[in-house]
């Protein structure tokens, strides 16, 4: 099977994926990065009420018309109101009413004028600045009023949309169920951390690797775990976790060496292969494959393979099954100030910093299994097949991660 093209295989992925209309009722302190699966419609005003945007006394404007510190407006205070409560009096001719920030404005007020602008007096106060009809005055409604759709269908929320959920009185909200995916890797080779570290043996930086991306895409990890290259045991444990499962993504055992095994683990699981080999570097010997009428996606086993390629495929493949707009993948243009040396036989995906429409490639070095050049990086430049090399101020299209 020849390599594809990466929108080739990206368009087999994405016909094959299941949007998720299946939907759970969370509490409020639970949103943030969840899909809201209906409209939210506000059932009342918000404020309910007016209310005094500052500390200062609710009078009538025409009352302090002129008033200034050579010439000030004395006024009889008749009560006071904090936050919270309300008062029966009603402000009449020369007549104010002492009030704190956030409180109901009295029937009769029109305007707030600060304390800084007065003597702070008790019983009378004299008033040294002149306010206009409904300065300082938030109006019932001014935040939304009744009817309004606050929040629409498919929205992502965050802890501002949890704050205006919070501000209709709800505790709990109806959002779109979380992806689930199954995380495997594979190979003789790898312990987990924590495990002794034997001769021959490296830690298995893959699975922590790509289930924290995948948690910060907002995604459920219905399984994590490592098992050794034994194509019968690999098949075992795909099949089990595939039924609570929407997508398993493994690593490692896709290429054609002996310890390639994935290949025969899709003939025992009867699967339907979907492509082999993507013209991509890095993260080449992709494969994936229709089982039991959900995705599998076998990742390279290099570090540096295994995390773009889950940018390239899964992140877009998310944003199509849960209709996340922020999932899509981002590009932009950019002046790159540093060079890549390196002929790109096919379409190359370099690790690098994007920033005010420069970028920089990362140091250190960019082979599919070092990791580590990986931290502080924030974007992949995408150089097309046949490039001789990257010169430092050449414009190049970057993918934000």
């Amino acid at each position: 099977m020849d390599a594809l093209m990466l929108e080739e295989a990206l368009e087999l992925i994405l016909s094959r994926g299941k949007k998720i209309d299946e939907c759970e009722e969370i509490a409020l302190w639970d949103v943030v990065g969840r899909v809201l699966a209906e409209d939210v419609v506000a059932q009342r005003n918000q404020p309910p009420f007016p209310r005094s945007p500052l500390d200062g006394y609710a009078v009538r404007s025409s009352d302090i018309k002129g008033a200034s510190r050579e010439y000030p407006v004395t006024l009889t205070v008749i009560a006071e109101v904090d936050a919270g409560h309300v008062v029966q009096e009603m402000v009449g001719e020369g007549e104010a009413i002492r009030i704190m920030t956030g409180a109901p404005i009295p029937d009769g007020a029109d305007c707030i004028i600060g304390q800084e602008d007065t003597d702070y007096g008790e019983s009378r106060v004299n008033v040294y600045e002149e306010v206009e009809a409904w300065q300082n005055y938030c109006f019932e409604g001014e935040d939304y009023r009744a009817g309004t759709i606050l929040l629409k269908k498919g929205t992502v929320l965050g802890s501002a949309e949890a704050g205006i959920l919070a501000s209709l009185g709800l505790t709990r909200v109806c959002v779109y169920r979380r992806p689930r995916i199954a995380v495997i890797t594979t190979g003789d080779e790898i312990l987990l951390p924590g495990e002794e570290l034997l001769p021959g043996k490296i830690y298995d930086s893959n699975l922590y690797a790509l289930v924290t991306r995948l948690r910060s895409w907002g995604v459920e990890i219905s399984a994590k775990m490592r098992v050794e290259d034994d194509a019968k045991k690999v098949a075992e444990l795909v099949k089990k976790v595939m039924t609570d499962a929407d997508l398993v993504v493994t690593t490692g055992g896709v290429s054609v060496g002996k310890k390639d095994i994935m290949h025969e683990v899709l003939k025992i699981l009867n699967c339907e292969k979907l492509f082999w080999r993507i013209a991509v570097k890095p993260g080449m010997p992709t494969l994936c494959a229709s089982c039991q009428g959900k995705l599998l996606v076998c990742l390279s086993g290099n570090p540096y393979g295994a995390v773009a390629n889950l940018e390239l495929l899964i992140r877009p493949l998310l944003a199509e099954m849960t209709g996340r707009e922020d999932l899509k993948i981002q590009r932009r243009r950019a002046v790159c100030e540093n060079t890549f040396p390196k002929k790109s036989m096919v379409t190359r995906y370099v690790r690098a910093h994007y920033s005010d429409g420069k970028v920089r490639i990362a140091s250190g070095s960019n082979a599919s299994g070092i990791l580590s050049s990986m931290c502080g990086c924030n974007c992949l430049i995408v150089i097309p097949a046949g490039t001789e090399r990257i010169e430092k101020d050449d414009e190049v299209e970057v993918i934000l991660l």
